[in-house]
């Protein structure tokens, strides 16, 4: 557990920045053109418009953060291990990142590592983007200059189930189904978020379903290490 302890497990939920491609300046649009050329390689009938609200919430140039879901290892009363978990959810990005920010900033970061599936190619770099669109200076966790690859303190549990294999992409949702993980019932998938969003600006609901990768992403890295699942009960949000 003492190892364990300084994880923080993580997930984001992200969206194009506007539900309407007309309000993006003309820089911005001759931007998003050039950025999916390959898309429409692929399927030449879809329009540039088409594609931003199918694909710019991806990006971090072109999508923004609507929620941030953490978890950490602790240690029960009653001796088991537990899990504790929360999200930060809030429609002005900024105040979002300021408030995440100033709940690692509470933390030990010289001892702290982040967690998260698929976190090195997506979560980590996405949040670190964003924070500098909005000069917001970076956390030591977050902040890789001048790090050597073995000083990054970043786990990633798609790349510790590659075992090597550069190749291979395996989901979080494959993950907890071959270990038989409990996840929570949800309509929500990561495609549906950016319509649910601008659709229902229901923040609850994509909270809630951020924190339940949350809780999947920690499950599996105890099974990545041989150990046994966090009880239910032990789950505290």
């Amino acid at each position: 557990m003492d190892d364990f302890r300084n994880i923080l497990f993580l997930d984001i939920e992200t969206v194009a920045c506007t539900d309407n491609y007309q309000a993006l300046d003309e820089r911005m649009k001759v931007q998003w053109a050039r950025k999916t050329t390959f898309f429409r390689q692929r399927d030449e009938s879809m329009t540039d418009e088409a594609l931003f609200h199918e694909k710019a919430g991806i990006y971090a140039e072109f999508g923004k953060i609507i929620v941030v879901a953490i978890g950490k290892f602790v240690d029960m009363e009653n001796g088991e291990r537990g899990l504790k978990v929360r999200y930060f959810a809030n429609h002005d990005e900024k105040a979002l990142l300021l408030e995440f920010k100033a709940a690692l900033d509470k933390m030990d970061q010289t001892q702290l590592k982040l967690c998260a599936h698929n976190g090195k190619e997506f979560d980590f770099p996405y949040l670190s983007r964003r924070m500098l669109v909005h000069s917001i200076s970076l956390p030591a966790v977050l902040n890789l200059s001048g790090k050597k690859s073995w000083d990054v303190p970043h786990l990633d549990t798609l790349e510790l189930w590659k075992f090597g294999d550069y190749k291979h992409y395996t989901s979080l949702d494959l993950l907890a189904a071959i270990f038989d993980i409990p996840t929570s019932k949800s309509e929500l998938d990561g495609s549906k978020v950016n319509q649910v969003y601008y659709a229902e600006k229901d923040l609850k609901k994509i909270g809630e379903y951020c924190v339940g990768d949350v809780v999947a992403v920690a499950q599996v890295f105890l099974k990545l290490k041989g150990l046994g699942l966090v009880r239910g009960e032990n789950i505290k949000n």
